[in-house]
């Protein structure tokens, strides 16, 4: 008799528990662009599993370079301790990031590397001997992990009820302006004004007690919101007239989404600080980083007497040697299929035509997209329920994988995404939107 698997013990994360254990959606394996459930359905996964299987599922070549490790030095301490292969990947990670941001601090995923970011601007701040400056701007919308610094920056409202006090943080206002904006087509036109509130925010606390302020390049979580034009560039002048710390947090942004390594390189703009985990080994092992401004390392490393500690932060598993080994065969599959870049040629100008398709089916209020990231937002039902986890669960039942938050669907394919899949995308949301009763 085939073993029955029990789904009582694992509470599952950001998932309606009781609801999915009534009828569950069991992944068992995975190859290329597809996931198969435990009934052996094929599924199209339309979003890199949680936005970071850049190189497709079942990349060999990555968990030979693992188990390669596994059998070579399979745990090291990080504390005053060091391996070749951390280093090594330390040094390939830098040869990505824009020009000065040259130091990898290694975490395990993009919550951590949102805490390690946080703590940096402090210590930085400190170093610097700007010891007022302790309060953070997020903004609203945004998604930056769920540790508590995460949720003090993050402008989830359902992520941060029931979990203060929190950290000191302030936060803009969200760039989502569908009346100007809607059905974009890339960066929208309207509202870079949105970014001098950075300013009056500012003001109002007092430049010398605001430590940093962090964003997403485009919103993941929130609903896949993009930057007006312009508008990260006045983030950057802001943060520089007032000595404030800018961090853009890259976890979903980072590793090819765009077009480039990064969301910095996309739109030419440097923050000091960039978070990253996801396609850094493309979901395959946890792995996070945060890359620095040399000066903010100098800064704080030359401020602590000699031989001691400069920075009192870390994880049991930083710079982890298998992690590292996968994160080195990633890079490998990277570059050598050109897939940090393919988002910014034909295969992202044919995804953008596919979503903006659906354009004229009257449940769609709004779709945003840039490289290979989407969103298709809907109207908001009579009943007043969010509509989008019943399309999830419509698109699973004809094959294809997506993301829901609230009314919106998020697409994030798989770098090696082809035509016939995004075909494929379009025709099952175009399937499900007709349908609708809104």
């Amino acid at each position: 008799m085939e073993k029955k698997v029990s789904y009582d013990a694992f509470w599952m994360p950001f998932t309606a528990n009781r609801d999915f254990k009534a009828n569950p959606r069991i992944i068992n394996r995975a190859e290329g662009m597809y996931c198969y459930s435990d009934k052996n359905a094929q599924l199209l996964d339309a979003t890199a599993g949680l936005w970071c299987v850049n190189a497709g599922h079942g990349r060999a070549e990555i968990g030979e370079a693992m188990a390669k490790q596994v059998a070579e030095l399979d745990y090291s301490s990080p504390f005053n301790f060091g391996h070749d292969i951390g280093f090594e990947f330390a040094e390939r990670l830098v040869k990505y990031t824009p020009v000065g941001m040259d130091k990898v601090f290694f975490t395990n995923s993009g919550s951590e590397a949102v805490e390690s970011a946080l703590k940096i601007a402090m210590a930085y701040q400190q170093a610097k001997g700007n010891t007022g400056k302790f309060k953070f701007i997020g903004r609203e919308l945004g998604y930056h992990g769920v540790n508590y610094g995460g949720i003090s920056v993050g402008g989830l409202t359902t992520n941060r009820t029931g979990f203060g006090p929190l950290l000191q943080t302030d936060h803009l206002g969200h760039t989502l302006d569908i009346e100007r904006n809607a059905f974009s087509q890339g960066l929208p036109e309207f509202g870079v004004e949105k970014a001098e509130q950075l300013e009056q925010l500012i003001q109002f606390h007092g430049a010398d007690s605001v430590a940093a302020v962090i964003v997403e390049p485009i919103s993941g979580a929130g609903g896949v919101i993009l930057p007006p034009k312009g508008y990260l560039r006045r983030l950057r002048e802001i943060c520089d007239k007032h000595d404030v710390v800018l961090i853009f947090d890259e976890v979903i942004t980072g590793w090819g989404r765009l077009g480039h390594a990064f969301a910095a390189e996309a739109f030419d703009v440097t923050p000091d600080l960039i978070t990253s985990a996801k396609g850094i080994s493309s979901g395959v092992v946890p792995l996070g980083a945060v890359f620095a401004k040399n000066e903010i390392y100098q800064t704080v490393v030359n401020n602590a007497p000699e031989g001691a500690v400069e920075f009192f932060h870390g994880y049991t598993y930083s710079g982890h040697p298998v992690a590292c080994a996968a994160g080195l065969a990633t890079l490998d599959i990277y570059e050598r299929e050109g897939l940090l870049h393919r988002a910014s040629g034909e295969i992202g100008e044919y995804f953008q035509q596919g979503l903006h398709s659906l354009k004229g089916i009257p449940s769609i209020v709004d779709i945003r997209n840039y490289g290979l990231i989407g969103a298709v937002q809907f109207a908001q039902p009579a009943h007043g329920k969010p509509i989008g986890f019943d399309i999830l669960k419509q698109c699973y039942d004809k094959g294809v994988m997506v993301r829901s938050m609230g009314n919106t669907i998020a697409l994030s394919p798989p770098l090696i995404i082809e035509k016939q899949h995004i075909d494929v995308i379009v025709d099952t949301l175009s399937a499900v939107a007709k349908k609708l009763e809104i």
